[in-house]
């Protein structure tokens, strides 16, 4: 992906592909994002940049790697209505990437909580279309957590509870940014991210369709 530089206020906001020099700072930050049991470590990283480099992509700030957007390329018929977020991402090393699949596959956002309120979520998410567009892939999948689900739990499926979000009639900070940025909910998956105690390990499906694609003659 080029790099862009984008000027807010009187800083630079630069949206760059994740470079070798980067993996320690990007490693740091999924432990600051997500925890000793959820991030991503280094020889992970090592991993996707070996498989996948233009999928890897980061926000720099003033110097410093504050948000990381990972994925990886996927039939996802390979993969279906069961799948888990271990099995999607060969538990963080994409050994599983298929340069030859129709699908993107997001599995991981992170933004350093200090810098939370500057829109990076956003320049992430429109890094990602742009990878999409330029590999001429079907559409990009995530599995979106539901981190308010636990609060309706009693009253409504993961299924309806998605449903009402999609809606607008309930926010959820996850699947309400993606809608957002224009995915639509396919289905929920149970059983998606162990100890997601918030979701109750459920995860949304959502997919951005490319309208540029163009099917890859046989």
């Amino acid at each position: 992906m080029p790099q862009l530089n984008i000027i807010n206020g009187e800083q630079e906001i630069v949206v760059r592909n994740i470079l070798e020099k980067d993996i320690d700072d990007v490693a740091a930050l999924s432990m600051k994002c997500f925890g000793p049991e959820m991030s991503l470590e280094r020889e992970h990283i090592e991993s996707q940049l070996e498989l996948f480099p233009e999928g890897q992509i980061c926000i720099e700030y003033n110097g410093e790697i504050v948000g990381t957007a990972l994925s990886l390329i996927v039939n996802f018929e390979d993969y279906g209505d069961k799948h888990n977020y271990l099995e999607i991402c060969d538990s963080g090393f994409i050994r599983n990437h298929n340069p030859e699949g129709r699908n993107l596959y997001g599995i991981e956002v992170g933004v350093d909580e200090s810098f939370r309120g500057m829109q990076l979520g956003r320049h992430l998410y429109d890094g990602r279309r742009k990878i999409c567009k330029e590999f001429n892939l079907e559409s990009i999948l995530v599995g979106g957590r539901m981190p308010f689900y636990y609060k309706y739990a009693n009253r409504l499926s993961a299924f309806e509870y998605a449903q009402e979000v999609m809606k607008g009639k309930i926010y959820d900070p996850v699947l309400t940014f993606q809608m957002k940025n224009g995915f639509e909910l396919n289905k929920v998956l149970a059983n998606y991210l162990l100890d997601d105690v918030e979701s109750l390990e459920y995860a949304a499906l959502m997919e951005w369709k490319n309208t540029d694609y163009t099917p890859k003659l046989v």
